[in-house]
């Protein structure tokens, strides 16, 4: 899922102190010639507020199991996020579908300034001071994923370093 990003970094769950939150529950139909089939489709965000984060999708016909289902593959996804000082490296764009987010480091006591989907991902990350805009479609699954694509191209200084093979030092006085 997450092959794009070069500097994505899978986790394993274990040992690991994760919590759950739901972004939405959406009832679904489905029409057949006995009538109308409902079910339920359930995207939820796990992280343990340290840099680790994932997201995850479930469908059942109940609600409890859609969500049960959301958990595992939330914690299938588990990525690493830099976090600098309990907010972001730098300013970051991400795209999914027709939602667009745009995230912004901000200044200690700041808190998180962000609506709906995009807080639960940042709070699930960990970050604590940060300013963000979704504009576009204001759909969770979109809006998620589109937050994701902002969190994944974020790198910090020493893995730009790594990169190109240079010092610290020469990556903030080039």
């Amino acid at each position: 899922m997450y092959r794009k990003y070069k500097s994505a970094e899978l986790v394993k769950p274990g040992g690991l102190d994760l919590k759950d939150r739901l972004v939405g529950v959406q009832r679904v139909t489905k029409v057949t010639k006995g009538g109308r089939a409902f079910g339920f489709s359930a995207i939820v965000v796990v992280g343990d507020e340290a840099g680790v984060v994932g997201q995850g999708l479930g469908k059942s016909k109940d609600v409890a199991s859609a969500i049960a289902k959301a958990i595992e593959d939330a914690k299938k996804n588990l990525v690493r996020i830099p976090i600098k000082k309990g907010t972001l490296p730098h300013e970051q764009k991400g795209k999914y579908g027709g939602a667009r987010v745009n995230i912004i480091p901000a200044a200690a006591g700041t808190g998180v300034i962000a609506g709906g989907a995009v807080r639960t991902v940042l709070e699930a990350v960990g970050v604590h001071d940060v300013l963000s805009k979704s504009q576009g479609s204001s759909n969770a699954h979109n809006v998620v994923k589109a937050t994701f694509d902002a969190l994944l191209q974020l790198r910090d200084a020493r893995t730009i370093a790594k990169d190109r093979g240079i010092s610290l030092e020469k990556v903030f006085n080039a």
